[in-house]
């Protein structure tokens, strides 16, 4: 036996080994993605400067990781600069960006080397998750469901996507699927010390991803479920109350040693009347509800400015999900996003091999539970844990469907290790129960399968953000459902500026969107193309040596930025549509990675 769980954990450890080395090596070549340049300066500024004004619509912690080997270079922050004290007004939502242009590449600091030590914790992350996925599935079903759930965790191209960059996504998988587990092992076993863990690792959820407040109904669901499949009768009340007291502690708990200590940590310098500014202007946006004003208020209070700016968080995110963001989808743009968008993305991003197993799984969950339609009650309490799991990703596309933000798959990450650990553990016991003569087929169907998947990923290799699978096209037209972090999120620079060197391009138009700053890497090579500029001039009959300043030569053009000039407005979306139109009867003569298109006009 000791030696069946040595060569799990060994084939465990490759699994991790390998996932660690795609991240790595595909990360140095990515170039800076849009949020990254918010969030690594922001991540700086909490550790150096314990000011929390940068970036207050992301919890802090994910941050301070990425930010903490920056603590061993020899860095200059701008601190001296109005960007950052910000002494006239409160700042608009976009000077988070241009302060970090100013961290990254205008403050004598070597860019590539702070991106490069940032990525670093996040693999850290990615790879904690999913060794805690290997190891709660092993203890609760076995090696078999273990190593299936880290396969598909492994090689899952969105995982590895946005596992390698400073964003939050992956991070808040890890928060969901530690408080899930540890407060199901309270609720079995409700001690002081599982209390304590439960609370803890609640705490840490809530400052990883805001959206996790979804795991306060979500337990308290769970909390109720377990009590009625556990204790029958009369004593369900009185059990009922004694979890909620056990529940609310540990909530206290989470509070008391997590989220108030590491959030006054962030305010400690964070002039008062500063917050109390900066709140009431990123709070107004609709007008102020009481909520809104309690919080307001609740900044110029010593002890309750951490809590309040945690507050602010999760205020400004539920603006977000409400308001909606600009979104490119299936050739129309729109502001406030479509109800279709993540089923139709999680269709089209995911391998077709894991929708094959998935549905494999089901039919398998569905056949056990008809199984055990007798004794359904006593299956549920059996299988608790997988029941949960179902749960969290129900709940979790619920929410995410009914919000209006549509700016990416990874938006769903958190649900992935428990969709993994369900598949695995579905096949598993579905196996184990259907007759002899379909065993043999349903394992060559899984391998084969099995080696589909980890193929799709490995043929994506580096350029795992702009993966789509075969019914959208691939990765060379996958852009045509959408783009912004699905599949163009400024990572292909460095595969441009490759591009301009080996053709000696003296000079190239370029529109970017992404966290590079072309003219510190292009210097006097670089033109910005203004499209709408171009469309005008044009519109009135000037040549195309004359539209625009002039786009004969070298242009290069982010899809996300094409797209949107391309693109059908919806009902509502007032914005310029069509500036990109006049781009219609050129083809692209290249492309720098999957997501800049180069073009070389001529008359």
């Amino acid at each position: 036996m000791l030696h069946r769980i040595d060569k799990t954990n060994a084939v465990a450890i490759i699994l991790l080994f390998v996932m660690g080395a795609a991240a790595l090596l595909s990360m140095r070549s990515d170039s800076l993605t849009f949020d990254e340049l918010a969030h690594i300066p922001a991540g700086y500024s909490y550790l150096t400067q314990q000011d929390y004004r940068l970036n207050p619509e992301h919890p802090p912690l994910f941050k301070d990781l990425a930010a903490a080997p920056l603590l061993f270079l020899d860095l200059t922050f701008p601190s001296d600069k109005e960007l950052w004290l910000q002494t006239k007004e409160a700042p608009a939502w976009w000077v988070q960006f241009d302060l970090g242009r100013e961290f990254l590449y205008r403050s004598g600091n070597d860019p590539k080397k702070i991106i490069l030590f940032s990525r670093l914790s996040m693999i850290g992350f990615l790879l904690l998750l999913g060794w805690i996925l290997f190891k709660t599935t092993r203890g609760l079903f076995g090696n078999r469901v273990a190593l299936g759930s880290l396969f598909l965790f492994a090689f899952s191209p969105t995982l590895l996507a946005h596992g390698r960059l400073v964003t939050n996504d992956v991070a808040a998988a890890l928060g969901a699927f530690g408080a899930t587990f540890l407060w199901l092992e309270f609720l079995k076993h409700p001690t002081k010390t599982n209390i304590f863990k439960a609370g803890i690792i609640v705490g840490v959820a809530m400052i990883l991803k805001f959206t996790l407040v979804l795991l306060i109904p979500f337990l308290a669901i769970l909390t109720l479920f377990f009590v009625l499949l556990h204790k029958p009768g009369k004593a369900i009340l009185k059990e009922l109350g004694r979890y909620v007291v056990l529940g609310s502690l540990a909530g206290i708990i989470g509070v008391v040693f997590v989220i108030f200590p590491i959030y006054q940590f962030h305010v400690w310098n964070y002039p008062a009347e500063h917050q109390t500014r900066d709140t009431r202007a990123d709070l107004s946006a609709g007008g102020l509800t009481t909520s809104e004003q309690i919080v307001i208020s609740m900044t110029e209070n010593p002890l309750l400015r951490p809590l309040a700016q945690y507050a602010r968080g999760v205020f400004m995110v539920g603006q977000r999900v409400s308001f909606g963001n600009t979104v490119y989808f299936l050739g129309n743009i729109s502001g406030s996003g479509f109800s279709s968008y993540f089923p139709t993305l999680y269709l089209f991003k995911e391998p077709l091999a894991l929708h094959l197993l998935t549905l494999i799984a089901i039919a398998g969950l569905l056949f056990l539970i008809f199984r055990n339609a007798k004794r359904l009650f006593s299956w549920f309490r059996t299988h608790f844990a997988i029941v949960s799991s179902a749960l969290f990703i129900l709940l979790y596309w619920g929410f995410a469907m009914a919000g209006n933000l549509n700016i990416g798959i990874r938006h769903l990450l958190p649900t992935y290790p428990f969709l993994f650990l369900v598949i695995a553990w579905s096949i598993k016991e579905t196996h184990a129960h259907i007759r002899y003569s379909f065993k043999k087929p349903l394992v060559f169907m899984v391998l084969l399968l099995g080696i589909w998947y980890a193929g799709s990923s490995i043929a994506s290799f580096p350029g795992y953000l702009s993966y789509y699978n075969e019914l959208a096209g691939g990765p060379a037209q996958g852009w045509r459902i959408a783009a912004d972090s699905n599949y163009d999120w400024g990572q292909d620079f460095y595969r441009l500026l490759d591009f301009v060197e080996k053709n000696n391009i003296q000079k190239i138009k370029l529109d970017y969107f992404g966290g590079e700053n072309p003219q510190y890497w292009l210097e006097d090579k670089y033109v910005k193309l203004d499209p709408k500029k171009v469309a005008e001039d044009l519109s009135k009959g000037l040549a195309l040596s004359e539209a625009g300043g002039g786009v004969e030569g070298w242009i290069a053009v982010s899809v996300n930025q094409m797209v949107g000039g391309r693109a059908t407005a919806v009902a509502g979306y007032d914005q310029p549509t069509d500036y990109y139109r006049w781009l219609d009867q050129y083809k692209p003569v290249a492309r720098a990675g999957t997501s800049i298109f180069i073009y070389h006009l001529t008359p």
